[in-house]
């Protein structure tokens, strides 16, 4: 029989930034289980997830699974038959070690109800198969499997060890659990976990609902907990209420609520009814830089700060309470008193690290170790210094300011503000900055340099901004390969993987002429002069071309369009973008296919050629009118297509190739490359040879053949 199946998992308050991945994997496990076993009726299930609890609610789980055919290999033919063709004393053995000995009369075409042998192939031998029924599970115990097995997959970040009333039994959990229900339409499913037996009782808000809540069936469950327990059980059904609280009161004040889609996420996982209210901070606070009351509020209390048309922080937050009130005032006053010191201690250290120049924080930089094997913070500021000025040489922009930037920028870890929120680092570096007198290129360049921080981030604007950050990032990348502290897998202690794609997005968004071969010799030879290290050069730049191949990925480019012209390892990755849509162009003509086949073909005619006395074409008149054919079309489009590439318009100079599909494919139906005649061969070896130059001038199209 199909009925609805209810889970649910009582616990103390759960961790808020995993509990949405936790709701989702308990709900998948659990439902794997069950699929697993055979009872699952239909796909549909409702993932439920709140402060206090985990549960799942499946629309028809059957109350026993179904039989199922299974097929066991036991062992080669050879050895399962005796001399007699009976079983063999080995095949009794190994079936009375698993309690089926009676089964052995069975052997070798005998049949007992379901159970029954099988001689199929297995490579060249032939093997034994036992082939049975196994019976359906009840779901008593399929869901008691299903429930610790999901249990026991839970992505938890920290395990607790807690010990369970009778003092004796110790679980292991995220947090301590403490109720477990579980329904099946109306009944109770005989079923137990972490120590815990369940029933139907479910539990309601600690302080606006009732306490203990006994289910009659689990269709009851939403229903049952918003109207007598309130307590809104879906987490993305909660989130959205939030979201439309919080919408509606900024829209009543005239403002903006910013980016807040990470603190939406952990402010559902810690409510269970939420409710928004207006509160305020003395606006006197706003002196400080916004940044550090925005990072505090968010950060600490789990405010949402409130923004003007222009982007400026107001006095005004947003609270997001777990508690309906007809006055608000005590939680309002109390969270306005809760805030006060946080913007205290922010403008404490603000004033307090303005009092000392950036410049003559730098020397204590010597005492802050960056890695054991590459000294201090101080000698790699020199590094990315020197690296900084001779990139904003390349570039044609200020390498003094680059050289100065670069020294400053990791200056503000030695402030108390930093110290307090490392997040800000960079960002109160330009505030100091500024309030020192610097130019605000340098300011705005210790700011951007850490930029782009994740996927999507912006950019540095300026070119001495992107010299200071493509300094940093190769710095980081040369030394740490140059140690061998290589990623491996999904493992990346040092973000390599995030600095090499920043410096890709800087060199082609912001369209730098500057190659990569040499930004990287740059970066090692920056080491030189203090410590040896190994020559990872060809190591790194095989990196950054495998992080390039994801990243055009990601913007729809087929695997043989981006290996058609990072095969190439174009020096100037900035003409990459523009290769591509050539490329993609080309392989859209119909002529496309038969050129790069005829382009593989070619390469491979050259690759087994031996080696030639000369490498000029045969002058007129040749031997073949095929020859002459292509010899023309090549004297004709190959100065085009040259000027075309000189031009970049990279476009223009593959269409050309299409003209090519006539002349090649007369010439390779009518031509014998490798002719006796070694004067002839020669003289089409190289024609083959200036065909494939003119061919591959903006990506490798043999890759493109099928």
């Amino acid at each position: 029989m199909s009925q609805p199946l209810l889970v649910e998992l009582f616990t103390e308050e759960l961790p808020p930034k995993a509990l949405k991945k936790l709701g989702e994997a308990f709900a998948a496990g659990i439902a794997a289980g069950l699929k697993q076993r055979g009872l699952l009726a239909a796909e549909g299930h409702a993932v439920y997830a709140t402060p206090r609890r985990l549960a799942v609610r499946f629309d028809a789980v059957l109350d026993k699974g179904a039989d199922q055919p299974v097929e066991e290999k036991l062992m080669p033919l050879a050895v399962a038959r005796g001399t007699d063709g009976k079983a063999s004393p080995a095949l009794e053995k190994k079936l009375a070690a698993s309690g089926r000995a009676h089964l052995a009369a069975l052997f070798p075409d005998g049949r007992d109800g379901p159970d029954a042998f099988a001689v199929k192939k297995d490579g060249k031998a032939e093997f034994v198969y036992l082939q049975t029924l196994a019976r359906g599970l009840p779901l008593t115990r399929a869901l008691e499997e299903a429930l610790n097995e999901a249990i026991e997959k839970l992505p938890i970040p920290k395990v607790m060890t807690y010990q369970l009333p009778d003092g004796i039994t110790t679980v292991k959990f995220v947090r301590p659990a403490h109720g477990l229900l579980a329904l099946h339409g109306s009944s109770v499913v005989d079923v137990a976990a972490l120590g815990l037996k369940a029933g139907r009782l479910t539990h309601g808000h600690r302080f606006l609902g009732q306490a203990d809540i006994a289910l009659d069936s689990a269709d009851d469950y939403e229903t049952r907990l918003q109207d007598t327990g309130k307590v809104i059980v879906g987490f993305d059904r909660r989130r959205a209420m939030i979201e439309s609280q919080l919408n509606a009161k900024s829209a009543e004040l005239g403002a903006s609520l910013g980016d807040y889609s990470l603190l939406l996420d952990e402010v559902t996982a810690l409510v269970e009814w939420p409710v928004v209210y207006v509160a305020e901070f003395d606006p006197a606070f706003l002196e400080v830089p916004q940044e550090c009351l925005i990072l505090t509020m968010r950060t600490n209390q789990k405010y949402f700060p409130l923004f003007d048309a222009a982007g400026k922080l107001t006095h005004r937050f947003l609270i997001v309470s777990n508690m309906q009130v007809a006055d608000p005032s005590n939680i309002v006053s109390g969270n306005q008193r809760v805030v006060r010191p946080r913007l205290d201690d922010a403008r404490f250290f603000y004033n307090q690290d303005r009092r000392e120049r950036l410049d003559a924080r730098i020397s204590r930089l010597g005492q802050v170790v960056y890695h054991n094997r590459l000294g201090t913070q101080l000698e790699r500021v020199e590094r990315v210094a020197q690296l900084a000025s001779d990139i904003a040489r390349a570039l044609g922009a200020d390498h003094v300011m680059a050289g100065r930037a670069a020294r400053l920028a990791k200056a503000d870890l030695i402030t108390g503000m930093v110290g307090e929120f490392p997040e800000l680092q960079g960002i109160m570096g330009r505030y100091y900055a500024l309030h020192d007198g610097e130019p605000a290129t340098i300011a705005n360049a210790i700011a951007e340099h850490y930029q782009p921080r994740f996927a999507g981030d912006r950019l540095p604007e300026h070119p001495v901004s992107c010299a200071v950050a493509l300094a940093d990032k190769l710095e980081t990348l040369a030394g740490l390969f140059g140690i061998g502290q290589l990623p491996t897998g999904d493992r990346d202690p040092f973000a390599l993987r995030r600095h090499a794609l920043g410096v890709i997005r800087i060199l082609i968004e912001r369209d730098l002429p500057l190659k990569l071969d040499a930004l990287v010799s740059d970066a090692f030879s920056a080491f030189a002069r203090a410590m040896k290290l190994a020559d990872a050069h060809a190591d790194l730049e095989n990196f950054m071309f495998e992080r390039m191949r994801g990243y055009f990925a990601e913007q729809g480019y087929t695997t043989h369009e981006i290996e058609a012209v990072i095969s190439q390892r174009p020096p100037e990755i900035r003409l990459i973008p523009a290769k591509l849509a050539a490329v993609k162009a080309f392989f859209a003509l119909p002529e496309a296919a038969s050129l790069a086949a005829a382009n593989k073909r070619i390469r491979n005619i050259l690759k087994k050629a031996p080696p030639t006395e000369g490498t000029d074409i045969m002058p007129l008149p040749f031997v073949s009118a095929e020859e002459a054919a292509l010899f023309n079309t090549m004297e004709r489009l190959g100065p085009v297509i040259v000027e075309h590439f000189r031009n970049q318009s990279y476009t223009d100079a593959l269409l050309e190739l299409a003209k090519f599909k006539s002349p090649v494919d007369d010439f390779f139906d009518k031509v014998m490359v490798m002719t006796d005649d070694p004067a002839l061969r020669n003289s089409r070896l190289a024609l083959l040879r200036t065909l494939e130059g003119f061919m591959n001038q903006v990506a490798d199209i043999s890759v493109l053949a099928a």
